[in-house]
């Protein structure tokens, strides 16, 4: 990844899982929290971010809401991926113990991942705005009854105990992130693994769907991903999203998207990068 990188936008508040990503990919930088997917899009458009880092999906709960339907619209390219795995922790005041904590607070979406440690231990679960944003109201709530579960770095940033580690009920829960940047960064072919991310829509011709995607298993390319989602609200208005294994410039690649093209409306390549070692 690019090491003259200064800032990196996410959504969220600081402490958040995009944070730790942020922290992961690009160590030195300063990350900038945004409210908004469309604000931590917004923030590299205008200059006040180099990259952003969204959360595209989650191996737990699918797809990320909205973001198939900003990337293409964002005027930014896919620099990169990489793969956060979502370790839950339980944080409360300084000094406080385990056996002092009633209430748990967190985004709806963890706390139903550690149900059982939760029962287990007779904690009532408490939904708040997000994971990072828990942890702040915990620290500035003063109440040693209540605690929060987010990340470490939750923890670190707002000066919490952490009292459980890795409490969540399923060990392969893994978001996918993926790194944006105003011009592609496309690797050197023949170096390593690469993968390519677009969307499409097929024409409205019998079995559309079938010959276009006929072209990548004749060329022998793989197809990682493929997911469709409506287009402005409309039942008949389908996009596809996909992701390939290859470079743009592998000859199989290039003869399978000449053929998908063939079968198309639309199609906007969101970038080509090098695939996250971790990739599972």
């Amino acid at each position: 990844m690019n090491a003259a990188v200064k800032r990196v936008s996410f959504q969220g508040e600081a402490g958040a899982y995009s944070h730790q990503a942020v922290v992961e990919v690009f160590p030195g930088a300063e990350a900038l929290p945004c409210k908004t997917f469309e604000a931590a899009i917004d923030a590299v458009r205008e200059g006040r971010a180099d990259h952003a880092m969204l959360p595209v999906e989650n191996s737990t709960y699918g797809r990320v809401a909205d973001i198939h339907q900003l990337l293409p619209h964002s005027g930014l390219h896919i620099v990169g991926e990489h793969f956060v795995r979502v370790h839950i922790n339980l944080m409360a005041l300084k000094g406080v113990t385990l056996d002092q904590v009633k209430e748990a607070q967190s985004h709806t979406v963890l706390l139903g991942q550690c149900r059982s440690f939760l029962k287990e231990h007779g904690i009532h679960p408490i939904v708040g705005v997000d994971t990072a944003g828990s942890a702040r109201e915990i620290a500035e709530l003063g109440d040693p009854s209540r605690a929060a579960l987010a990340s470490e770095l939750a923890a670190e940033i707002y000066d919490l105990d952490l009292l459980a580690r890795h409490i969540e009920d399923q060990a392969h829960n893994t978001t996918r992130f993926l790194v944006m940047a105003p011009e592609p960064e496309v690797p050197e072919q023949g170096t390593d693994p690469v993968i390519t991310t677009f969307v499409f829509r097929v024409r409205n011709i019998p079995a559309a769907l079938y010959k276009a995607m006929g072209g990548f298993a004749t060329n022998g390319v793989n197809m990682t991903k493929l997911e469709s989602y409506m287009v402005d609200g409309s039942f008949t208005a389908t996009q596809f999203y996909a992701d390939i294994d290859g470079h743009p410039d592998d000859p199989a690649v290039r003869r399978a998207m000449e053929e998908l093209r063939y079968f198309t409306s639309y199609l906007e390549v969101l970038g080509s990068y090098k695939a996250d070692p971790t990739r599972p």
